[in-house]
């Protein structure tokens, strides 16, 4: 790629980690596309499409668009997400599959859309933004939870599958970033009662973890790393607190890590 500038997509880049990533993409020297679900204007040389990527026509029609522009797409960041904060049983199997659909399928329609351009090409890179609940439990967060390990799963078996066609796929696994993440949240769709006070404590406790967490640009950062790494990882944690869950949940024994799960989260015993 010596002669070529480098293309790179970044879905969900009208703030917070995406455009954090999609800014530091370009800084490193490529040619960046954000996508957004509202058409929005270029940002410091970010060049944003409007992409919705719950619908396979609006993907398809990025891939092509982008393809038309620069010729090529060599790295593709799924960073587009929401979040679902409740009980299990507050949530519909409607609401859940709304969710998937964004965290889980909007993931593999984009690189479903853009392997035959990279298979083409004889080289590209995905890097599947996953979360430090990929790895863990987190109460009142079971769906978004299922998500984060469900990508982590569909990651860890594509890269098997494509590794021979000059095609990477990795996994960052951010903590808790300061960004507008909440914003996006859902709340369950068939609360009950019995889970008010706890969910509210869920709620607070993400908040004020939010408030506290890493910045954007440490995670931007991470995901640069990966995409220069010439023989790149499966999974890069991104933050400190991500390096020392994945620790835990690596060597911890399980009465132990699940003892820690329930003081984490200011549950008895």
């Amino acid at each position: 790629m010596s002669n070529q500038q480098r293309v790179a997509i970044v879905t969900g880049a009208s703030s917070g980690i995406g455009l954090a990533t999609a800014r530091a993409l370009r800084k490193d020297g490529f040619r960046v596309f954000g996508t957004s679900r509202k058409p929005a204007a270029d940002k410091d040389g970010v060049e944003m499409l409007q992409c919705d990527v719950v619908d396979d026509a609006s993907v398809l029609n990025l891939v092509r668009d982008v393809v038309s522009k620069a010729g090529r797409i060599d790295l593709l960041v799924n960073n587009a997400g929401s979040g679902l904060l409740g009980a299990a049983e507050e949530s519909s199997a409607t609401q859940v599959q709304s969710l998937f659909d964004v965290n889980v399928f909007g993931v593999v329609r984009m690189t479903n859309a853009v392997l035959p351009v990279m298979r083409r090409q004889g080289q590209g890179r995905i890097i599947n933004m996953s979360s430090i609940v990929g790895m863990i439990p987190s109460p009142f967060n079971a769906f978004y939870v299922s998500t984060k390990h469900a990508i982590e799963g569909y990651s860890e078996t594509l890269d098997h599958e494509i590794r021979k066609q000059g095609i990477r796929v990795s996994l960052v696994q951010p903590g808790f970033t300061r960004t507008s993440f909440e914003d996006s949240m859902r709340n369950p769709d068939s609360p009950l009662p019995t889970y008010d006070l706890a969910r509210k404590a869920a709620d607070k406790q993400m908040r004020e973890g939010l408030d506290k967490g890493d910045t954007p640009e440490l995670v931007a950062g991470v995901v640069v790393k990966v995409a220069n790494a010439k023989s790149p990882k499966l999974r890069y944690s991104a933050g400190k607190v991500s390096t020392q869950v994945g620790f835990l949940r690596r060597f911890a024994p399980a009465f132990v890590f699940d003892k820690i799960v329930r003081s984490a989260n200011k549950l008895p015993a």
